[in-house]
């Protein structure tokens, strides 16, 4: 799979854009994370510029290409994680961006070839002066060896969230 072929790949979901309005689709698996990054604005724009620019994504050692430099709807990203005839392919597409003075983030979705199904967000807030960080995603099992993986899948996933959150929390610092 190459990053110029999936603009021609569909989603592997039917509920396009949901994690904006945070209502999960039943029969899907939910996962929320939320954590402070630190305080301030300052904080909050070198936070929101790294999240724009996917180096949450890429600071966490995924190999990631992307079909834009910076986040937009409908920019296509291809990640790579392990190593070697092992390495899981993770096709997605941005749905959302917002961009706001005190609000900034975007969710991708999975598309055909990803080994899950559905979407994962990612939200910076500045409230009052503490920089937040949420990450909300719904899933379920799209291939064979991701049902088999059950509740190890959704652990690994809990687990790579949180790093997404340390490594942000670093660049932003």
């Amino acid at each position: 799979m190459r990053l110029d072929q999936l603009a021609a790949r569909p989603h592997n979901y039917d509920d396009v854009g949901r994690t904006q309005t945070g209502d999960v689709p039943a029969g899907y698996h939910q996962l929320t994370v939320r954590r402070r990054l630190g305080t301030g604005r300052a904080v909050f724009d070198r936070a929101v510029d790294a999240l724009l620019h996917w180096q949450v994504q890429r600071v966490f050692g995924m190999d990631l290409s992307a079909s834009s430099e910076r986040v937009a709807v409908g920019a296509e990203s291809l990640g790579r994680i392990g190593f070697g005839p092992l390495a899981l392919q993770v096709p997605c597409r941005v749905v959302w961006v917002s961009e706001e003075p005190d609000r900034a983030g975007y969710a991708y979705g999975t598309l055909a070839g990803h080994p899950e199904a559905g979407e994962e967000a990612f939200v910076l807030t500045l409230e009052g002066e503490a920089v937040m960080f949420t990450i909300s995603a719904f899933t379920r099992p799209a291939t064979w060896y991701a049902r088999l993986g059950g509740p190890v899948t959704r652990l690994a996933q809990r687990g790579i969230a949180n790093r997404y959150t340390a490594r942000l929390k670093r660049l932003s610092a």
